[in-house]
């Protein structure tokens, strides 16, 4: 977004009013701002500098006889040419550490606790909705594959991707199968795939497997259900999200229909998904690793109302995102600080995994 260069005192006076505004969720005047800032300006002067920034645009008057109120184009402004966010304290970096440390000692190692537990002590801590994506894994490395029989025509066929991420998936076989026809399969599946990332396996396994004699039923059912078998979109079902009191506890989000919105929203898992990865590119374009999106910069009208702060996290080459939503009238500040050492600690904690 291009803005025009604001003064000083513009600058002063908007960071005062969102700040101000963070806190009491109330409209904020020329005489507050005179009365508990020592700013060395009048009153008059103050009023002079709200109309300019008014008038472009960066704060409003939500009623004829009140004060100001920050616009998406004013936290914007204030994210990216005002905000100062200092290093995470030794106290919430404790906090995290210990919460997640906590549970994570519990967790033998599975990836999906791990991002539950993340999710969990993340929307503790910032007060906010917190999410967790896990990673795309088209990019991931597949390790192996095995088949448990269910019955002499049902099998349930488990991935193993990285360590990381275990997929199953159960499957209706045309025909009785023995389990000698099932380990010979499973064998060559993990002799020919394993090290290739789950998109090439998807492009290729049919050339790959062409010449495989002895399981050949077993075998056509995995070639032609490879796409789903190796897709990695049915793991933005396992969304993690936790803190759902935190946001419709806000003054913003009381009345019924929004918190009717908000429920919805936050069931629908892809939607969100789409909604933290859409928050990513603006930002990363701009060399941060942090991506903040504000209001209207959302693309879906319920989230119109929101922010989104969001964060990568790495496992292998595997890059999920980690983040929290919150009303605009957020501590920005606090919520960057928090979802960037949260992306550090899973990095860690998935690294250690793999």
């Amino acid at each position: 977004m291009i803005y025009r260069d604001l003064s000083l005192r513009e600058r002063q006076v908007l960071g005062i009013i969102i700040q101000s505004y963070v806190v009491s969720a109330m409209p904020v005047g020329s005489r507050t701002i005179a009365r508990n800032y020592n700013l060395g300006l009048s009153d008059a002067t103050i009023r002079n500098v709200m109309a300019d920034l008014e008038a472009d645009g960066f704060i409003s008057q939500p009623h004829t006889s009140a004060g100001r109120v920050p616009t998406d184009k004013g936290y914007r402004y204030y994210v990216d040419l005002i905000m100062n966010v200092s290093r995470i304290d030794d106290e919430e970096k404790r906090m995290i550490d210990d919460r997640f440390s906590a549970r994570g000692s519990e967790l033998k190692g599975t990836s999906a606790e791990v991002l539950g537990a993340a999710a969990r002590v993340l929307g503790s801590i910032s007060r906010q909705l917190a999410v967790v994506l896990p990673p795309r894994l088209s990019n991931a490395v597949f390790e192996r594959l095995d088949i448990v029989q269910l019955a002499s025509s049902r099998i349930m066929v488990v991935i193993a991707i990285q360590s990381l991420f275990v997929k199953t998936i159960v499957m209706e076989l045309s025909a009785e199968i023995s389990r000698q026809k099932i380990d010979a399969v499973v064998n060559v599946l993990n002799e020919r795939l394993s090290g290739l990332t789950l998109e090439e396996i998807r492009s290729t396994i049919g050339k790959r497997l062409s010449d495989f004699k002895g399981g050949e039923g077993l075998m056509n059912s995995i070639v032609s259900s490879a796409d789903t078998l190796f897709d990695e979109s049915s793991i933005l079902e396992r969304l993690y999200v936790s803190g759902t009191g935190n946001i419709v506890d806000q003054p913003e989000f009381k009345q019924p229909e929004r918190v009717r919105d908000i429920i919805t929203m936050i069931e629908d898992k892809f939607g969100m998904a789409r909604l933290v990865d859409n928050a990513a590119p603006s930002a990363l374009r701009q060399g941060r690793e942090v991506a903040i999106s504000i209001g209207t910069e959302n693309r879906t009208g319920n989230a119109a109302d929101l922010t989104i702060v969001s964060s990568p996290y790495y496992a292998g080459k595997m890059i999920g995102r980690v983040g929290v939503m919150g009303p605009k009238r957020m501590d920005y500040e606090h919520a960057v600080r928090v979802v960037n050492y949260m992306a550090g600690c899973l990095s860690e904690a998935l690294s250690g995994n793999n």
